[in-house]
């Protein structure tokens, strides 16, 4: 991180320098420490600059010129979601700052800091990666501006992005640029985008850059089925008609399967950007090894001792697992790192159990968290290779678990047991959100969990109760959550434990009307759940529910000009009465529901008796104040009109 580093180490130079916008933990949940010590195992000498002062070029410079490129990524979250809240307020703190110090990164962190790589050094090439830059890879919906921006690729005037898990990528285009060969001619490595004058020679292209339907795999007239691209409408057409945008989205979501997705080529004005297939996963073996890199396992001594909350919070966890097959529309995790789930053997998450224990400052015997995206799809996908091969579903959960899902949680049992008996821990608990839908299907594991491993809570995520937003959402019904319940809660009694679930819900989520979140919050109160942690919804670049949002069409069908429409809460007003009735208890929510409630005839909701949702107004809630009985008209007279 420092020239002094340098010295002590020999070098004249760095191999690679990569820029982040998170503080440096050397550690395999952050993404610049995993890149890092990739390269360094492949020979590469590597350099991190962290949070660098993007006001001028000095700072991107301080480790001098890279041989091959600088690396640059916003961090381990888009720097506009890790900077702003879905009310689009600045907020307060980063996670990923020494202190917990907000504002030391700047809006748009992928694009400030490659401009400003190539001012320090303006021959030097520039790769993109990360979820900012992997979410923005081709033309989006981006809400802070409440428009549609270029691909990063483009807008950042970098030469390479990587998008997806990106380790197999970088080795090689470290090893090609060492090699000699441009950046800007390695389009052909899988989880890349490139900048084009146009289609090559001897490709097919498919055109889906109008509304008649997603074609089918190559046709058989094409001359070579390997070099068949498909093309998603210009950048021009998703800018001004929200319609083609839903469009391009479907067919986006239909080339994410590694094994049969097609390159992508979308059209900027004279430029094309073009996708190759995503990153195929990595095996078992690929994937522990990656895990057991010789990471520090702390932050950069250069931070100094300010508090890392992110750090804080993982440096006693294991992650086990990478992608999720759950598909939900709202979220990120399977646009960046896939649906098909990647898993780590039991001996290397046993390893790395015991090298927390012996070399983690301040472990006490207590394993945090033993998850990852969803804690328990652990060894769980497809049975049958061959349909997964050609499969082109978005979700191996919805509407209903796909018959060639395997769901057995026996080898995951038998992995919490193995972790519990590692010698020095005497605790291993499960802090990542657990999919409710699929242990269902396995009592002996939800016994298992509630014995060893729930402390006095359990996240969960029904997200909604009311069909509507749940069936965009591509969610279960409320009906799977409580048969959970009951089964939590049952082996909670007869483990003479009280185990409270937690429950997330999402307001505001495309397809969700007043009245659905009213009929939620009534659920609530009847269930006697008083959430602190909600969530409103915030559209983030490349997810379907976005293009919802955006389009007011659902692209997880065909889109036609005339076809149904998907109402959205927009306006700032509207999103936050949405998020007081998931805080239907908070004194502060009580007039804008009162409001609400009048407008929505539902007054007989307001009041202090157990079936009310909300007091009636005044200083405190309490039992109605008595109706005067009106005194008797003089004869003759008519009552006064009340007022409007």
């Amino acid at each position: 991180m420092t020239r002094a580093e340098m010295d002590l180490l020999g070098w004249e130079s760095c191999d690679v320098v990569l820029i982040t916008g998170d503080a440096y933990v050397d550690h395999p949940s952050f993404g610049m420490a995993v890149i890092g010590r990739v390269l360094e195992a492949e020979g590469f000498r590597v350099g991190i600059i962290a949070q660098p002062d993007w006001n001028s070029p000095d700072a991107f410079a301080a480790l001098g010129r890279p041989r091959l490129f600088f690396g640059v990524t916003g961090g381990n979250m888009d720097s506009m979601v890790n900077r702003y809240t879905a009310d689009r307020r600045i907020r307060s703190d980063d996670a990923y700052t020494p202190g917990g110090e907000g504002g030391r990164r700047p809006d748009r962190a992928v694009i400030v800091y490659a401009q400003r790589c190539r001012e320090a050094f303006r021959d030097v090439p520039i790769v993109l990666g990360g979820i900012e830059a992997s979410l923005r890879r081709v033309a989006h919906f981006d809400i802070w501006s409440e428009k549609l921006r270029r691909s990063i690729l483009l807008d950042s005037k970098a030469d390479l992005l990587v998008f997806g898990n990106g380790e197999r990528a970088v080795i090689e285009i470290a090893h090609r640029a060492a090699a000699g060969q441009s950046l800007r001619t390695m389009g052909d490595i899988r989880g890349t985008a490139t900048v084009r004058d146009g289609v090559p020679d001897g490709w097919t292209v498919i055109d889906e850059s109008g509304l008649d339907g997603i074609h089918p795999p190559p046709p058989a007239t094409a001359a070579d089925p390997d070099r068949v691209v498909v093309r998603l409408p210009a950048f021009e057409q998703v800018r001004d008609d929200p319609v083609l945008y839903a469009h391009a989205t479907r067919v986006l979501h239909a080339e994410t399967n590694p094994l049969n997705a097609r390159p992508l080529v979308q059209r900027h004005g004279d430029k094309e950007v073009w996708l190759a297939p995503p990153p195929l996963p990595l095996a078992t073996p690929d994937l522990d090894a990656v895990h057991e890199l010789p990471y520090a396992r702390a932050p950069h001594p250069g931070h100094g001792s300010g508090r890392i909350p992110a750090w804080e919070m993982i440096r006693f966890s294991v992650a086990i697992v990478r992608g999720c097959f759950g598909g939900c529309t709202f979220c990120s995790i399977t646009t960046h790192e896939g649906r098909i789930v990647q898993n780590r053997s039991p001996e290397s998450v046993l390893r790395e159990i015991a090298t927390i224990r012996d070399c983690t400052a301040g472990f006490t015997g207590a394993i945090s968290d033993l998850g990852g995206p969803t804690a328990n799809m652990w060894r769980l996908g497809c049975g049958k290779p061959r349909a997964q091969a050609k499969c082109r579903r978005l979700s191996c959960l919805f509407p209903a678990p796909c018959p060639s899902l395997v769901t057995d949680h026996a080898p995951l049992v038998a992995l919490y047991r193995a972790a519990r008996a590692v010698p020095g821990v005497h605790t291993v608990s499960v802090a990542s959100g657990v999919r409710y839908d699929i242990a269902l299907n396995s009592p002996a594991y939800v016994d298992e969990l509630v014995r060893h491993h729930v402390g006095g809570t359990l996240k969960i995520a029904p997200e909604h109760t009311e069909q509507g937003p749940l069936s965009l959402m591509m969610k279960p019904g409320v009906e799977v959550f409580e048969r959970f319940r009951t089964l939590f809660e049952a082996s909670a009694r007869r483990s003479g434990k009280r185990l409270r679930l937690i429950p997330y819900f999402i307001a505001a989520h495309p397809g969700t009307t007043d009245e659905d979140m009213l009929n939620l919050a009534l659920w609530l109160k009847r269930n006697d759940y008083r959430l602190d942690q909600v969530q409103t919804f915030l559209p983030t670049p490349m997810t379907l529910a976005t293009a919802m949002y955006h389009s007011d069409r659902n692209p997880l069908r065909p889109i036609t000009r005339d076809g149904t429409t998907v109402f959205t809460a927009k306006g700032l007003r509207q999103r936050r009465l949405h998020k007081a009735f998931l805080r239907w208890h908070d004194p502060e929510n009580a007039p804008i529901l009162r409001e609400a409630l009048m407008k929505m005839g539902r007054a007989d909701l307001i009041g202090s008796g157990p079936h009310h949702l909300v007091p009636r107004g005044g200083s405190r809630p309490g039992p109605a104040a008595p109706q005067r009985r009106p005194a008797p008209l003089a004869k003759g007279k008519t009552p006064p009109r009340r007022p409007r």
